[in-house]
């Protein structure tokens, strides 16, 4: 894959064994058959177990049977994982930054004894409910909440655009604890086989296909007391965990971007038209400097968000940053791949159209391109445009 900038000499030699590891896993056990997957709208649900491993869930954590690698290895996980499909690298960071981490950091020590080892390995599968039918950039105005009742919680309310929920054993659920005063947010481990908990499938998808994303409905679901998460209350319990996944995103975003690259590249040094391959024009030539040039800026951004985080240093805002800049940049990069292969590019044979129609998705979820933008101009002026 592209590494314009020698960025491989800065590796170590942990984190190069676990990035080609995971790169030969996908080149051949998701590759060969995720197109397929994209054009039916399913998940490859054999890979949950292999994840799990192969240690890709979760890898940054410590204890409980968790890899504790660095920074910038957990990034090259995510990154080759979506330069398979951004499916996958979905599935397996919902799991670890927005279903295991919180469970790791403002869990109590039952509730990481039961459930991480089980999520580590992939025999169980977690989903993170905090989007809601109303309430999407602004999760704070929730309406999901939870009143207690002797020695249990009663939740009600609606969750949407949930990944892995259709195929989920738990959910951390976030909701306004009525019984609280000022009613704060609070986490809930809601097992999905509770009675009144329903997670209908959402189909119809044009994107993020090879995904299984649903609701998750609650109507009068009890749940006993320990489920709460007792070491987090407001909303810097389920922002801190999208802190995480955004981290991983911005790495996920630079391999659908170098895969679409790559494809782009041979294509255009074997396609020949008017007597020479179609690389030797000049116009071809100037969409593969310039895609090269941003996937490099992008990727060097990535790196120092590494740096930061093993330091301690990363702020949300350097996350923001990342998501708003290296996803923009794999959407247009992607579609400018597309273009290259001409009308062959819009076959499944070819990987930067489904690479193209997945970036809508994640420009999307997680903090919306212009919500991101508003984060930056906060911290920038110290005036909020969103309030």
């Amino acid at each position: 894959m592209l590494d314009y900038v020698d960025l491989e000499s800065k590796l170590s030699s942990e984190e190069r064994m676990i990035r080609d590891s995971v790169r030969e896993f996908v080149q051949n056990e998701v590759k060969p058959d995720i197109a397929d997957h994209y054009v039916e709208g399913t998940f490859p649900t054999e890979l949950i177990t292999e994840f799990g491993e192969l240690g890709l869930y979760a890898p940054n954590l410590e204890g409980y049977g968790l890899p504790n690698v660095s920074e910038r290895a957990y990034g090259l996980i995510m990154q080759e994982l979506e330069a398979g499909d951004s499916g996958l690298r979905s599935m397996a960071s919902v799991q670890g930054a927005l279903v295991m981490y919180p469970i790791h950091a403002f869990g109590s020590e039952a509730q990481k004894d039961e459930w991480l080892p089980k999520l580590g390995s992939g025999e169980a599968v977690g989903c993170f409910g905090l989007t809601e039918p109303e309430h999407g950039s602004n999760p704070s105005a929730m309406e999901t909440y939870a009143e207690r009742d002797g020695d249990e919680y009663v939740l009600n309310g609606s969750k949407t655009w949930i990944t892995n929920s259709p195929i989920s054993d738990v959910a951390v659920v976030w909701a306004r604890d009525r019984s609280s005063e000022d009613t704060p947010v609070r986490g809930f481990l809601v097992e999905t086989d509770r009675d009144g908990v329903t997670t209908n499938k959402i189909d119809d998808k044009l994107s993020l296909r090879a995904s299984i994303t649903g609701e998750i409905a609650l109507q009068n679901v009890r749940i006993p007391t320990e489920n709460v998460l007792p070491n987090v209350k407001g909303m810097k319990g389920p922002l801190s965990c999208l802190t995480q996944a955004r981290y991983g995103i911005a790495w996920g975003a630079i391999g659908a971007a170098k895969d679409a690259f790559r494809e782009a590249q041979d294509y255009a040094t074997d396609r020949e038209q008017f007597g020479q391959p179609i690389g030797g024009f000049q116009l071809q030539q100037q969409n593969l400097a310039e895609m090269a040039t941003q996937i490099t800026l992008a990727e060097l951004l990535a790196h120092r968000l590494a740096e930061l985080k093993e330091q301690g240093n990363l702020r949300p805002e350097h996350v923001s940053m990342a998501k708003r800049n290296n996803v923009r940049m794999a959407r247009n990069q992607t579609r400018v791949a597309r273009e290259m292969l001409g009308g062959n590019g819009i076959t499944t044979d070819y990987s930067p159209m489904r690479h193209m129609a997945n970036m809508e998705t994640v420009y999307t979820y997680e903090g919306t391109h212009d919500i991101h933008t508003l984060v930056l101009g906060k911290d920038l002026t110290g005036i909020p445009a969103f309030d």
